[in-house]
């Protein structure tokens, strides 16, 4: 008989085992983290029930030279005769100071029903990542400094992540893991009397997600989510947003995250088909004297087959 349990407990137990000993590096945030999960859980891919395409462009921390750049695309259907997968494709562009990287991944989930109204989905992430590093735009207090000798150039590595994601009309939840490999940053064979032990590695992300929408009214419903991202070397993400949304067309909302900034968000329906929103981040240290915060855009586009029987859109 099957038992989600043992697998979610199983995949769990998968991610807490498998670890580096080298340096850590974060991927990239999102504030409007709720509709971009497809780019961090590949099981997501498929559940909207329709063919999918998102876009997202993000400004960190602007006016700030060097600052963080991204912006990412996914594209996303059921697929099988009952719908039961789904397959997808994730574009990421990420660029701060002299470096940028950029991956490429398919994403597939299988779904199963535990009750009439909640499915499982499992899903694995395969790609590859793309990095170019170029020294010559830092002010280097050591020009001879033997570790900015060697610039990384178009240096392309393997990805494979897994994820599950659990979902009803109202309630989801999802953890995963984007990348389970050991990309290394910089080719150690060409660094000579260096110290490989220092050599930039990234760690395993983990992603855990959840929300639940509460309908308030004929015309109000309520969207409290929460999203935690760990890696090991590096402060502990945790955000914490509410989204109401008016009318079944309009949402305002806020978020928090936990000690660096808090945000204002804001969205409209466009179309039964068509959803645009934005973020902006306050950021609540110190590097808030020297940038005007944050600033993130994003739209949805969804395509039904003439067989959909949703009437309203799904608030997530």
């Amino acid at each position: 008989m099957f038992k989600p349990t043992k697998i979610l407990c199983l995949t769990a137990l998968l991610c807490l085992v498998i670890s580096h000993i080298t340096s850590a590096q974060q991927d990239p945030q999102y504030t409007q983290y709720m509709y971009n999960t497809q780019i961090v859980n590949p099981a997501y891919a498929g559940s909207r029930g329709a063919l999918n395409i998102g876009i997202l462009g993000r400004t960190q921390w602007m006016n700030l030279e060097g600052a963080p750049e991204t912006g990412t695309l996914s594209v996303n259907s059921p697929v099988g005769r009952y719908n039961d997968m789904g397959l997808g494709l994730s574009l990421v562009y990420d660029k701060i100071g002299p470096a940028t990287e950029s991956n490429l991944v398919m994403d597939w989930s299988y779904k199963i029903y535990l009750t009439n109204n909640t499915r499982l989905a499992f899903g694995l992430k395969a790609g590859l990542d793309m990095l170019n590093v170029d020294y010559s735009k830092l002010n280097i207090f050591e020009p001879d400094d033997p570790y900015f000798q060697v610039t990384i150039d178009n240096k392309i590595q393997p990805q494979l992540g897994s994820g599950l994601y659990v979902y009803s009309e109202k309630f989801y939840a999802g953890l995963s893991v984007p990348n389970f490999l050991n990309s290394k940053h910089f080719d150690e064979n060409s660094l000579n009397n260096v110290d490989t032990e220092n050599i930039a590695v990234e760690r395993l992300h983990y992603f855990f997600i959840t929300g639940y929408v509460f309908n308030l009214n004929r015309n109000l419903k309520f969207k409290p989510t929460t999203l935690v991202k760990y890696v090991s070397g590096a402060p502990l993400q945790w955000d914490i947003a509410a989204n109401f949304m008016f009318n079944e067309k309009f949402v305002l909302g806020a978020s928090y995250r936990w000690s660096a900034s808090f945000s204002a968000m804001t969205g409209f329906q466009i179309s039964r088909g068509f959803f645009a929103g934005l973020a902006y981040d306050y950021q609540s240290t110190n590097i808030q004297q020297y940038s005007n915060g944050s600033f993130e855009a994003f739209l949805r586009l969804e395509i039904f087959n003439r067989s959909d029987r949703i009437l309203t859109p799904r608030f997530f």
